[in-house]
């Protein structure tokens, strides 16, 4: 069974949801919609309050390349244009929209398959680039500026990640097992666009409906394979997936093209059909609620903008004994400082822990154990990073990698003395990008 080589752990899963089907959210009456919502530039306004605005309408333009359009979910009226706190409590620009529950969305007609194979390379990564499609998978990364590959570069795989290798988070899993064909034909868009001949599905091998759903719906189709991975976090991760499934290392800080390969997560592919087929820009996907509390746990298809609060209380309510809610997974994830903010296109899981699982246990001395260095799947030693870091020593840390770690987790996680190692990597990194 595939995997990376180096490092890695397997963390208790906590799966808990991996059999829940997709249900969809009720349109909340008020949506708030953030224009920062990829890595790049933020999108522009281009609505003011008072403004009539219809499901799939552009509210929010890319002023540039490496950015992505925002689009409205529902029908309704633009009531203010406002700053919203994100989850981590910082200040963006948003756009509050009223929802107008007595005019129901129409759905634009789909397109025939044969307009698709109609469409060029150029028109299906435009169609994509105008639907404001991003990373799904957490990065968010304007997903028409990867497949837009540079001169001189080509595409020899498209790798799709189905590995959910995050603890707790099952969002992937009940797409792969509910829309699997859909999948297909969107990796079949993604690979006509950026001129792959093969494509590669890699699904951990907990996720056994998934892989089963996801052979029955390439079978037929002779350039796309489905391969089972091993059960190792961080199996997702672009590099280690890359590796996986092709034997292929990325060298350090290349990206993948330089391998001859392009990565999107199901989720993503699934959005380019959604978007092709259907002409229906991003403005909803699942998210997965669980937590060791949480009364009506699933995987709920979430419209842009919707509160946090209202999606947990679609849940069953926050547990009186909630002491932290993690937006993502509990390894990379990141802890919600207000639940009066909004679910975005990066928002893959809500995870409520308890306060026994949410406190920091007390930080010991280094041990020299070398557990962080084991188990770090680029290679790098956390500890001493971490001391480097101690001292604010960034260009040491640049000089040991520093840039390359993927802030996977997987050191703090293992460390026997419970020290902060991957948040003092994040302050190194976040010091050399000041420079």
């Amino acid at each position: 069974m595939k995997t990376f080589k180096i490092g890695g752990i397997h963390p208790p899963e906590n799966k808990t949801t991996g059999d829940s089907p997709v249900v969809d959210m009720p349109v909340p009456g008020e949506l708030r919609i953030m224009l920062s919502q990829c890595i790049g530039v933020p999108a522009k306004p281009i609505v003011k309050p008072g403004d009539k605005v219809e499901y799939g309408q552009m509210i929010a333009e890319a002023p540039a390349f490496v950015s992505a359009p925002v689009y409205s979910p529902v029908n309704g009226t633009v009531k203010k244009l406002e700053p919203t706190r994100t989850p981590q409590g910082i200040w963006q620009d948003s756009i509050v929209i009223e929802t107008d529950m007595d005019n129901p969305v129409s759905w634009p007609a789909p397109r025939t398959q044969e307009e698709v194979n109609d469409l060029s390379p150029d028109e299906i990564i435009d169609l994509v680039g105008n639907s404001g499609i991003v990373g799904l998978g957490g990065a968010t990364f304007p997903t028409k500026v990867k497949l837009s590959v540079p001169k001189g570069k080509s595409v020899e795989y498209v790798l799709i990640n189905g590995a959910e290798c995050e603890p707790c988070l099952t969002c992937d899993d009940a797409l792969m097992r509910y829309d699997a064909h859909n999948i297909v034909k969107g990796t079949l868009l993604i690979m006509k666009a950026t001129g792959a001949k093969s494509g590669i599905i890699g699904i951990e091998e907990n996720k056994p409906d998934a892989i089963k759903a996801m052979k029955a719906a390439v079978s037929g189709e002779r350039s796309l394979n489905v391969v089972t991975l091993k059960k190792k976090y961080p199996q997702g991760g672009e590099k280690q997936l890359i590796y996986a499934l092709t034997g292929r290392t990325v060298p350090a800080g290349a990206l993948p093209i330089e391998t001859g390969c392009i990565v999107d997560n199901v989720a993503t592919a699934y959005a380019i059909y959604d978007a092709i087929y259907n002409r229906r820009p991003l403005t909803e996907r699942i998210v997965t609620v669980t937590g060791p509390e949480i009364s009506e746990p699933g995987n709920f298809r979430v419209k842009n903008g919707t509160s946090i609060k209202d999606i947990l209380d679609f849940a069953g309510g926050v547990p009186e004994d909630t002491g932290k809610i993690i937006a993502g997974g509990p390894m990379m994830g990141k802890a919600v400082s207000t639940l009066e903010t909004p679910a975005t296109k990066g928002l893959s899981g809500l995870v409520a822990l308890p306060l026994s699982e949410s406190l920091r246990k007390k930080e010991g001395p280094c041990i020299r154990c070398a557990r962080c260095v084991s188990v770090c799947p680029m290679g790098l030693e956390p500890y001493l990073l971490m001391l480097q870091a101690d001292v604010k020593k960034w260009d040491d840390m640049a000089a040991s990698g520093v840039m390359n770690c993927l802030e996977c987790g997987c050191c703090t996680y293992t460390c026997p003395s419970y020290r902060p190692l991957l948040d003092m990597i994040k302050l190194g990194k976040q010091e050399l990008r000041k420079k």
